[in-house]
């Protein structure tokens, strides 16, 4: 009776201890589990771009460029707004009825070709009035010349006193300058008849009419009767910065002739070709740019004022130096490089120093040679020493047919890999007989 007895649930510190390591055992192991799942996974992840890319893969399909020589333009870039040469507003210069219209909306015409007519019976009217007065005043003068010179005959003789002979000549004077005035007036009245006839000043094309048929017009009215723009030829107003002018004005001072050309607002397709006429003689301090003038034929009618244009100034040309494509330019660790096709049909990092671009070529100042062939599609995961495929340009529009091609020339080289792994195993098996 005296023995004791043992709760069931309470343990000894052995016991305790066995538990305590075995669960740092089965934690450690879950752990390493863990581990070796994480680097077989990242294993199987990598396989396959160091297949694609290693030299010992399968050969990644590219587009080359062999590079060559040209010439590479200096370009400088603008935004620019088309401006009209001349733009008149066609009002009239005398008050009248409109009596007819010459013109349709949108016709072009030449300088001096008739746009519209007023009613000409009040200005003809006038004008015989002041022919009639003209006329009258003349018979007046006449008749005062006649008498003038009898009275100096008379005057010679002593017949007639001197003050008869003055008062004479100041009348005759008069009356030369009431012709005069009168003559003015019929002039007057012959300009005020022409002006019935309303006449373009300018080649251009006809707008919108404001007024129509039967109007009574006025000369202060302020929106006239059409507008009438010259678009043969037509300009483009463009600005540069400040930086650029100096360049710009060394070369026109040389005497040279800089091609301009006019793009469309997305600056690929090419409107009209054109020449730089001049600068400004101030720059604008408040955006730091120089405004430029340039002049086009705009035969074509490509450009109309108010027209939104990307400007293309060739301020000079680089001429038979080292091209090659935009496309092939790759950036990174090397800096700027290329990844150049060896005759291996492997591809090594080629850094190259660049120059001026123009549109997708660039010149290419160091790093290349003419003949030399470059990798211009399909370089994103390639490497030094990394074994391609050539395939043509047309193909890179193709992307199905340049992966069945690499897939074939990756087959056959795992054809020939599995050849010479069964030519070994059959040497092994001959060796293992003997």
């Amino acid at each position: 009776m005296d023995q004791q007895l043992k709760h069931p649930s309470i343990s000894s510190p052995e016991e305790t201890k066995r538990s305590s390591r075995g669960k740092v055992i089965l934690t450690t192991f879950i752990i390493l589990l863990l581990l070796a799942g994480i680097v077989w996974w990242t294993r199987q992840q990598s396989a396959p771009q160091q297949a694609g890319a290693g030299r010992n893969g399968a050969p990644m399909s590219i587009v080359p460029e062999t590079v060559g020589k040209g010439d590479i333009g200096i370009n400088l870039n603008a935004l620019g707004t088309v401006t009209s040469l001349a733009t008149v507003t066609i009002k009239s210069q005398i008050s009248g009825y409109l009596q007819n219209i010459d013109f349709k909306e949108g016709d072009e015409v030449k300088k001096g070709d008739l746009i519209a007519e007023i009613d000409p019976r009040p200005y003809q009217a006038t004008l015989a009035q002041a022919k009639g007065q003209l006329a009258r005043d003349e018979a007046q003068l006449k008749g005062a010349q006649v008498d003038l010179t009898r009275y100096q005959n008379l005057a010679a003789q002593n017949a007639v006193p001197h003050q008869q002979l003055d008062t004479q000549i100041a009348l005759v004077g008069q009356y030369q300058g009431t012709v005069e005035a009168d003559r003015a007036s019929v002039q007057s009245a012959e300009v005020n008849l022409q002006y019935c006839h309303i006449v373009s000043p300018i080649n251009g094309r006809v707008g919108l009419r404001q007024v129509d048929l039967g109007n009574y017009v006025t000369a202060g009215d302020a929106t006239g009767l059409v507008v009438i723009t010259q678009l043969e030829p037509i300009s483009v107003l463009f600005t540069l910065p400040e930086d650029n002018l100096q360049a710009v004005a060394k070369r026109l001072k040389e005497g040279a002739v800089l091609p301009t050309a006019a793009y469309d607002r997305s600056g690929t397709n090419k409107l009209a070709s054109g020449l730089l006429q001049t600068f400004d003689s101030q720059i604008d301090q408040t955006t730091g740019t120089i405004k430029l003038r340039a002049q086009f034929d705009n035969q074509p009618r490509t450009l109309y004022p108010n027209q939104f244009v990307n400007i293309r100034l060739l301020l000079d040309t680089h001429k038979d130096v080292t091209t090659m494509s935009t496309a092939g330019i790759q950036r990174g660790v090397p800096g700027t490089f290329v990844y150049l096709v060896n005759a291996d049909s492997t591809v090594s990092v080629r850094p190259v120093k660049l120059g001026v671009t123009d549109g997708d070529r660039v010149e290419v100042i160091s790093g290349l040679s003419p003949g030399d062939r470059i990798v211009i599609d399909g370089a994103d995961k390639l490497r030094e020493g990394a074994k391609v495929v050539v395939r043509n340009p047309a193909d890179a529009a193709n992307p199905a047919a340049a992966a069945k091609g690499a897939s074939s020339a990756a087959a056959k080289d795992g054809a020939a890999d599995s050849k010479a792994g069964g030519g070994k195993r059959k040497r092994s098996e001959d060796g293992q007989k003997q």
